[in-house]
């Protein structure tokens, strides 16, 4: 596989964490500059995202896509992790009715304030929460605001319910399932998870580990991290500007505070930031040279 500065999709398998596949892909590229969108347990499946070269520097505008999961939500048993790894806290045997949970589930669509699990990766006094756990210390993390824009029962076999989400970045389904055994007073974790869908971007569009580690996984361009941004050409006398950090006109009544920059060539080298108080663009973050 030819190196190159853009974007690869993978469906990851049940097992490796995200930083093993990102450690396969520096093999099988020869490149150390690559980096993941969004962790995935070892317990979840499903679309990775990995940036390559120059495209790692884009993580930043990355991470508060939407992301989409298809989950496994076990009734009757909760656990420290609220995963099937973890150790009982409560055990019930027992499954709610098929209408109890659908009401239940009314209850957690929108804006929710979601407490992280204690296993999480979550920094506390500068460590991970994880880490304080897994020593016996007691781990109480802060909720937080997040988004659950929809979450619909796709099938329902006693005791596992299988939800369709999709949900703001930030989102724990870990929490999620745990919070769902709360509410229905049987307890539930987490039994499966697959990520379906990272914004624009679906599992369908994803290649498999072993054609990353083969060298077949296509790299797809920069700008395909970002696809739904406006795109600004620039001639080579303006790019040239963005390169050495000057300023280049801003259109009049331009609306989007962020867009990509383009040479003349078609190549994607810049993100641009709008400063229409001074009718500019400003280089936010220049990738490549321009010339």
């Amino acid at each position: 596989m030819s190196v190159s500065n853009g974007l690869i999709l993978i469906d990851k398998p049940i097992g490796p964490t995200s930083h093993d596949v990102v450690a396969k892909a520096r093999r099988a590229l020869r490149e150390k500059r690559i980096g993941h969108v969004g962790t995935l347990d070892p317990l979840a499946s499903g679309l990775l995202g990995l940036l390559v070269g120059a495209a790692t520097r884009l993580s930043e505008y990355l991470v508060e896509k939407d992301k989409r999961y298809r989950a496994v939500v076990r009734f009757g048993r909760a656990t420290t992790t609220y995963d099937s790894e973890g150790e009982a806290t409560l055990e019930t045997g027992r499954a709610p009715e098929l209408a109890e949970l659908e009401t239940a589930l009314a209850g957690f669509r929108g804006l929710q304030q979601q407490r992280p699990p204690a296993y999480s990766a979550i920094k506390r006094d500068g460590q991970r929460a994880y880490a304080l756990a897994r020593r016996g210390e007691e781990v109480v993390l802060e909720p937080r605001p997040v988004t659950i824009h929809s979450l619909d029962l796709e099938s329902w076999e006693s005791p596992d319910a299988v939800l369709a989400v999709h949900c703001s970045s930030g989102t724990y389904i870990r929490s999620l399932a745990h919070d769902l055994g709360q509410a229905l007073g049987c307890g539930a974790h987490l039994a499966g998870l697959q990520r379906t869908a990272v914004g624009p971007w679906t599992l369908a569009q994803a290649s498999a580990l072993s054609d990353l580690e083969s060298g077949t996984a296509p790299i797809l361009p920069m700008d395909a991290a970002l696809p739904d941004w406006p795109r600004v050409d620039l001639d080579a006398e303006a790019a040239r500007r963005i390169w050495h950090g000057n300023t280049v006109p801003l259109a009049p009544k331009w609306s989007d505070p962020l867009a990509r920059a383009y040479n003349p060539a078609g190549i994607f080298f810049a993100i641009l930031r709008a400063d229409p108080e001074h009718g500019v663009w400003r280089a936010d973050k220049v990738l490549l040279d321009p010339a």
